[in-house]
């Protein structure tokens, strides 16, 4: 019988390049053909439906059911136009990923036809069966009513010939089942209390929103390699696998001429992403072999984590076209760089502004470095929580491995903001707030010099980086929802933000004029957040020692990063938001440590399989192969010969006996720790128990399985080899 990984590298040898036809030789001709954009609901609603629709959109204005009938009407007159079929209430529920369940346009007749109908009341709400979504304990598994409500604020789209809405996911009780309701609380949060911070620098200033840019990391392997790993096709990630002579040592696929049959890929991805409306500007090879990355042009923050999970769902169904599988695990190879989604993140107003970029006068800086200190604040203040936010099985093996950010949370500001912080320390508000010395783009203030756009290099080792008019959160997983990290980062900076206002107001009641007050605050947050500012290497020994000496939290796996989640602290602040409850927070946490628990039971057990009854059986079969040789040599030669000839085969025979036997023992051992671990009620300790009683038996595993890959046959070995693996052909 063939070896399935030799028939695999021969299915992929006979690939070909897929020719991709575009619909048009411009972008623009087609951008956006897919989706229910303002311009097709000019076209398709009425003059009052459409304000309607902008108002919601624009001002958070409730629609009046009497208009939904119009606007359901519209929807499926466009729809019906581009050859959709069925719609669908399209949401993210708590298992990461987003959902549907599609109902058919038609409406049968009493004589035998039908016709396309779709209702206001289909558009606004439904009723799908929540009882085999993760819920946390909010309701019981019998109780499975769910409603989902849609949300006018992104827009409409179609995919495989269904109209998808998107909405929201809440229980028969009113929690949010899913990530976008709190993230939508969040940008109402920090838009109310951003606005009123935002007034007293401009009046003109009617609203703060946050946008988000993501760069979306992944890696393509051929589908016949990917289908002949267990491991990878379980649980994302290859659990054994030797290193490969050569990988990402050379440097020399980073930025490189990209693979033919991955270009036709990208480009049939970027045709399908721009019908939709995903704003994908940028294609480039990453770091590892076979390791890519693509990025939009940033967006509002809700719609921008919908482009994201819209795009993951994408590149899975382009790349099957193109005989490709994706994967998003955070590390599904061990030795190269693993796979992140950096969130450029940053806050927008109604009048076109970019709080994060540095002004061209005194009072647009004064208002810059105002926002500044109350991000520094706010990340110093939460930075156990933004870990919380990005926690996951996988993302724990990507952190701190000297190719992603540590786990420990900091702020880059990049030098001249340092300095300029620095200089703020030492002012008062009277020589700060004094006439500006003529600098174009000063603060204004005497001792501080001018803050240009482009004011600092990029800190690729610091998890959350100021670069230039944004912060880059580097630390989120590839295959993370976006929407976790974002209502995190609105709602920890609407918090502060209102602190802010208290404390400035408190200020000015006091008798300080308002410039005074809000810079006496601003001084304080920058000296109060110092500690959470760090301008050098993340990666190395001395800035984990640094870190423990100014307080900050190493929590470096996910069962003890996700205990800050139900702090009373959080607790709180999310509480007094509005953006979760204690029950809808305390839900959450069961649901991220009951996933971590089954990611690492899954794991274990597919490594426990794979090992036994794939890699064992196959060195004993090499073993017995060198046992029979052995013995020849022993009937064919002379004693002393025999002794001289033989030792590298006894030797060998030895090592993989040994192999063989720590194999077995260590799985054995890792079974029963699990066996232990699954008894365990507590969900909290039986996480503590995966994480330190059966994670750990994973290397020493690996160890012994990579060793035996070097030491057998080849053309025995049964699974494809890394170096089979990180190479498109």
């Amino acid at each position: 019988m063939a070896n399935f990984r030799f028939v695999a590298l021969e299915q992929t040898i006979d690939r070909q390049v897929k020719k991709v036809e575009y619909p048009s030789n411009k972008i623009s001709d087609y951008y956006g053909s897919m989706v229910f954009n303002q311009a097709t609901m000019k076209e398709y609603l009425t003059k009052e439906a459409f304000t309607v629709v902008m108002e919601a959109i624009e001002k958070g204005i409730r629609i009046d059911r009497k208009i939904t009938d119009q606007i359901a009407s519209a929807m499926k007159a466009w729809a019906t136009n581009k050859g959709a079929t069925h719609y669908t209430h399209w949401f993210h529920p708590l298992t990461g990923s987003t959902a549907e369940k599609h109902d058919a346009f038609i409406n049968p007749n009493s004589n035998g036809t039908a016709i396309e109908e779709f209702q206001g009341g289909a558009l606004i709400q439904q009723e799908p069966d929540a009882s085999s979504f993760p819920s946390g304990g909010i309701r019981s598994t019998f109780e499975a009513r769910g409603y989902t409500a849609w949300d006018p604020t992104s827009p409409a789209f179609i995919i495989d010939e269904t109209l998808c809405i998107p909405t929201i996911f809440v229980s028969y009780t009113g929690e949010s089942l899913d990530y976008k309701t709190p993230l939508l609380r969040s940008i109402k949060a920090l838009d109310e209390i951003g606005t009123k911070v935002l007034k007293m620098f401009d009046k003109n200033i009617g609203k703060v929103y946050p946008t988000l840019g993501w760069e979306q990391e992944y890696f393509l392997v051929d589908n016949a390699l990917y289908s002949a790993r267990a491991d990878l096709v379980l649980t994302g990630k290859t659990v054994f696998g030797h290193s490969s002579a050569k990988d990402q040592q050379l440097s020399d696929h980073y930025f490189g001429t990209i693979n033919r049959r991955a270009l036709a890929f990208m480009q049939e991805l970027e045709i399908e992403s721009h019908k939709l409306g995903i704003p994908i500007k940028t294609r480039h090879n990453e770091v590892a072999p076979s390791q890519f990355e693509c990025a939009p042009v940033y967006e509002e923050a809700n719609i921008a984590v919908d482009h994201n999970q819209l795009l993951m769902h994408l590149l899975d169904t382009v790349a099957k076209r193109h005989d490709f599988k994706v994967l998003m695990h955070e590390k599904p190879y061990a030795g190269v760089n693993g796979s992140g989604k950096h969130n450029n993140w940053s806050l927008a107003t109604d009048n076109g502004l970019n709080l994060l970029s540095p002004g061209k006068n005194k009072k647009e800086n004064f208002r810059f470095i105002a926002v500044l200190a109350n991000i520094l604040k706010a990340v110093h203040e939460n930075e156990e929580l933004l870990r919380a936010s990005i926690a996951s099985a996988g993302n724990d093996l990507r952190l701190g491995a000297n190719e992603a950010p540590p786990a420990i949370i900091s702020v880059f500001v990049g030098e001249q903001i340092t300095g300029t912080l620095d200089s703020i320390e030492k002012l008062s508000s009277k020589e700060a707030l004094s006439s500006s010395n003529g600098n174009s783009g000063s603060l204004g203030f005497p001792k501080i010099p001018e803050i240009l756009l482009d004011n600092t290099d990029r800190n690729r080792t610091s998890p959350f980086a100021f670069t230039g008019n944004k912060f880059e959160f580097r630390a989120v997983g590839s295959a993370a929802n976006t929407a976790k990290p974002m209502f995190v980062l609105n709602s920890i900076m609407a918090q502060q933000l209102h602190k802010f206002k208290v404390e400035v107001d408190e200020l000015i009641v006091k008798g300080q004029k308002k410039d005074d007050a809000i810079f006496d605050v601003t001084k304080r947050y920058i000296i109060e957040s110092k500690n959470i500012r760090f301008e050098g290497n993340s990666y190395s020994e001395e800035w984990v020692k640094e870190a423990a000496k100014r307080g900050l939290s190493n929590n470096k796996a996910t069962p003890e990063a996700l205990k800050a989640f139900i702090s009373d602290k959080t607790v709180k602040m999310f509480s007094e938001l509005d953006v979760m409850s204690r029950k809808e927070l305390e839900a959450r946490y069961e649901i991220k440590m009951e996933k971590y628990i089954k990611k690492i039971q899954i794991e274990a057990r597919v490594m426990g399989d794979v090992a036994i009854n794939h890699i064992l059986p196959t060195a004993i079969k090499y073993q017995n192969r060198l046992v029979e040789n052995t013995m020849g040599l022993k009937n064919v030669l002379d004693s002393k010969t025999y002794i001289k000839l033989s030792r590298n085969q006894i030797n060998t025979i030895k090592q993989i006996s040994e192999h063989i036997s720590a194999v077995k023992e260590l799985v054995d051992e890792m079974v029963a720790a699990r066996k232990v671990a699954n008894k365990i009620e507590d969900i909290t300790q039986q996480g503590f128990a995966y994480r330190n009683e059966v994670v750990k038996y994973f290397e020493p595993i690996r160890k012994h399985v990579d060793d035996l890959e070097l030491l057998i046959d080849n053309e025995l070995w049964p699974l494809p080899k890394y170096r089979e693996l990180l190479f498109l052909k």
